[in-house]
């Protein structure tokens, strides 16, 4: 049953109908758990809500479906609107980017060209960008555009997601460890074929050990996202175990799901940052939510029947 819901959601967050048709409802169908608003105003504010706990942040301008070249520059205007955002609030986050947003399905030269003036505007301004990994039909543009782009503004100003769902990721590590970059391990949200992907969380949970560990040893710097806590607790042993200092990675959560232990690990000492999507785009991104844990859609149910 778990997996039916799964691979509905996954099904439904690539529905460009269902997508059409949520817009009309805002954020009322639940999103508002995981969205944090329409706009970057609401992303800050939420933003000092964790500095203040002494949580940092990253902040996506959600975006699905950009088929035109005007919706990538609009995305990349607001991008570059964002970074002018934070540094004006001087709060402590950085931007997370989706490179299909950017036009990478329209043309890849395209989308360089709009990371390019992201990341000019971010360098200018003192801020990290992060590209989000996508669906393994992008996964080897996006892979292609970050050595470019690493090449040219090197790893404090941009880096990059890895999935560890991926057969490919521990080579793909190996690869990107002479950028000494800085990466965010993630699981993976994607519904991909086993040819591609471990099928079994198990699996995937081992791979994602195997990832962060070889990143640490390396001596680089590693985001570990993740609300799993045996995984959280495996990481701390392993870095203390391996002496591996704090300041050498951090861990991550998504707006709305576990804040409390978020807020705990920064109690602790650990560097500790929060996830925060905004926008009125935000229906793939939360079907996936709904996709990856079932709790999240019981939760979602026992909201709307309070109103």
């Amino acid at each position: 049953m778990e997996k039916l819901m799964r691979n509905t959601f996954i099904y439904l967050s690539k529905n460009r109908l269902a997508n059409r048709l949520a817009k009309r409802y805002g954020l009322r169908l639940g999103a508002q758990r995981f969205v944090s608003g329409e706009t970057v105003e609401a992303a800050i504010e939420r933003i000092r809500r964790f500095n203040a706990q002494g949580i940092k942040a990253t902040i996506d301008h959600l975006g699905e479906f950009v088929t035109t070249r005007a919706e990538a520059e609009a995305a990349t205007e607001a991008a570059i609107q964002a970074l002018e955002a934070l540094d004006r609030s001087a709060v402590d986050s950085y931007l997370s980017v989706k490179l299909t947003q950017l036009g990478l399905d329209i043309d890849e030269a395209f989308c360089l060209e709009n990371m390019t003036r992201i990341l000019t505007a971010a360098k200018g301004l003192g801020r990290f960008v992060r590209i989000d990994i996508e669906d393994y039909a992008h996964n080897a543009a996006t892979l292609r555009l970050f050595r470019t782009l690493i090449e040219r503004f090197g790893p404090e100003t941009i880096g990059i997601a890895m999935q560890a769902y991926l057969h490919k990721s521990a080579k793909d590590l190996e690869a990107l460890s002479v950028y000494r970059p800085n990466i965010r391990f993630v699981k993976g949200a994607y519904k991909e074929p086993p040819s591609i992907a471990y099928p079994e969380k198990a699996e995937v949970d081992r791979n994602y050990l195997r990832l962060v560990e070889t990143h640490l040893v390396s001596g680089n710097y590693a985001a570990v996202a993740t609300h799993d806590e045996r995984i959280i607790e495996h990481v701390k042993a392993f870095a203390e175990r391996a002496g591996i200092p704090k300041a050498q990675f951090e861990f991550q959560m998504l707006y709305g799901i576990k804040n409390e232990l978020l807020a705990e690990l920064a109690r602790e000492g650990y560097a500790a940052r929060v996830y925060i999507p905004y926008g009125d785009d935000w229906y793939g991104y939360y079907m996936r939510r709904l996709a990856e844990r079932p709790e999240n859609v019981l939760f979602v149910v026992r909201s709307l029947f309070r109103r």
